[in-house]
């Protein structure tokens, strides 16, 4: 899918720490898989707005993870909702994604899949969680995931919980 960002979409990508691919991978990637989002959820977003993904290590993401949601482990990806939703369109600030490098390697090499395949869903699944997608609820977890199965295989992406114990508990 090779779709551009709507007019005014502002991405800021950080490279904290861990040993990412190069940043105009990520960029690319990243993208491809915000697109894809909100295409395929038809998620609106207000004219000019902002998301912040933050690229770091596992000792970074424990950290906020521990601070945020009271769990000192590292875990795959957070998400930080920026400001309300004005008539179900999102923004300015959509929020901020961030990415845990080890756990998401190691997460992609147990599952048998490809990293960028890992890194497409999850940067899918933590826009999902801006758009007040939740998986607390197993009727929240089938709409959520059903959503995410159908926007990763419009990217060429196959299901990635079809029989693998993957568990996508960031928030």
């Amino acid at each position: 899918m090779t779709s551009a960002l709507p007019d005014g979409f502002v991405l800021d990508l950080t490279l904290e720490a861990g040993d990412w691919p190069a940043e105009k991978d990520l960029l690319r990637l990243a993208e491809t898989a915000i697109c894809a989002t909100l295409s395929k959820g038809k998620l609106q977003v207000v004219d000019s707005c902002e998301l912040s993904l933050l690229f770091t290590d596992d000792a970074s993401i424990r950290k906020l993870n521990g601070e945020w949601r009271d769990k000192d482990k590292p875990t795959n990806v957070l998400s930080f909702p920026g400001s309300d939703p004005t008539d179900d369109i999102y923004g300015p600030l959509l929020g901020d994604i961030v990415f845990g490098f080890e756990t998401i390697t190691a997460e992609a090499r147990d599952m048998g899949v490809d990293f960028s395949d890992h890194l497409s869903h999850l940067t899918v699944h933590g826009l999902l969680h801006l758009f007040d997608y939740d998986h607390q609820e197993s009727d929240e977890a089938e709409l959520m995931e059903g959503l995410e199965k159908t926007i990763l295989a419009s990217l060429g992406i196959d299901d990635p919980y079809a029989g693998s114990p993957l568990v996508v508990e960031g928030n």
